[in-house]
């Protein structure tokens, strides 16, 4: 429940700030009329990226149990961890210059005609985002599915993706209202750090699969075997698997990732941050 809460409250804030803050431009600039067609954008972005969402994970599912679905896993947690990485950076650099690059997009889009150029900027921020989201929540079902996978975890890992959705709109309604008056940089900071532990969760399990299909022969000597005191499959233990990529018997090569990952990861990060405040100061 808590990493699909995480990742929709984290997309869907960054989406949802991109759709207030254009709208609270257009507002501005007495453009009120040009809502319905960031509306619409917005309308075709979800419904493209719910739709592929439910094909990819249907066509998946039918190799369950395979090295189809295993290699597909994989896969997904790899590009998962690469762009979690990349947006969690590129948020933390953009966030303070975002209003003004939208508010420029936006002049562009209005002295060519307004309707197509609008929809499609929202649709574009939107189906980014969407996009991003759909990969992040395949990869914690999976992941999840791996661990007890019964139906009451499945309906949680929906509820904080309903739950972390709900709370971005609030917040954005708040961005709507404030206009470029919220400081965004503190937000971002706190749940880059968070996403960057659940990427390294990701690439620990990627490593696990990798190790079980024998592309990564080496490092395979197991650390510890500590599922008589937390097993992986239970209420606390997948927590802890979702929450922080703990697994009950890490071999050498996960462990080796997860910590590399965690560490020089998030150094970068609070450093940039720390490098940017510094900066605007």
């Amino acid at each position: 429940m808590i990493p699909t809460f995480v990742i929709f409250l984290r997309e869907g804030i960054e989406a949802a700030m991109i759709i207030a803050i254009l709208l609270a431009y257009l507002k501005r600039v007495g453009q009120r009329h040009l809502f319905r067609d960031v509306y619409l954008g917005v309308g075709a972005a979800f419904g493209l990226i719910f739709a592929g969402g439910i094909a990819a994970y249907l066509l998946i599912d039918q190799y369950s149990g395979s090295n189809v679905q295993t290699y597909f896993e994989t896969a997904t947690y790899l590009l998962a961890a690469a762009i979690l990485t990349y947006m969690t950076f590129w948020m933390q650099s953009h966030a303070r210059g975002l209003s003004n690059d939208l508010a420029h997009k936006s002049d562009l889009a209005i002295s060519k005609g307004g309707r197509w150029g609008l929809g499609l900027l929202a649709f574009q921020a939107v189906g980014r985002e969407g996009l991003e989201t759909m990969v992040f929540t395949l990869a914690i079902i999976f992941a999840n599915s791996k661990q007890a996978g019964t139906p009451v975890e499945g309906n949680l890992l929906w509820l904080g993706a309903v739950l972390g959705l709900i709370t971005a709109i609030v917040i954005a309604i708040g961005i709507y209202r404030l206009g470029a008056r919220i400081n965004l940089r503190l937000f971002f900071r706190v749940l880059g750090v968070a996403l960057i532990i659940f990427a390294a969760g990701l690439l620990a399990d990627a490593i696990q699969n990798m190790q079980e299909l024998n592309w990564l022969p080496f490092m395979h000597h197991a650390l510890w075997n500590s599922s008589g005191f937390i097993a992986e499959g239970s209420n606390f233990g997948d927590v802890l698997h979702s929450l922080v990529g703990y697994a009950e018997r890490p071999t050498t090569l996960q462990a080796l990732v997860w910590v590399i990952y965690l560490v020089a990861g998030t150094t970068l990060f609070l450093r940039m941050g720390r490098r940017k405040k510094q900066v605007s100061v």
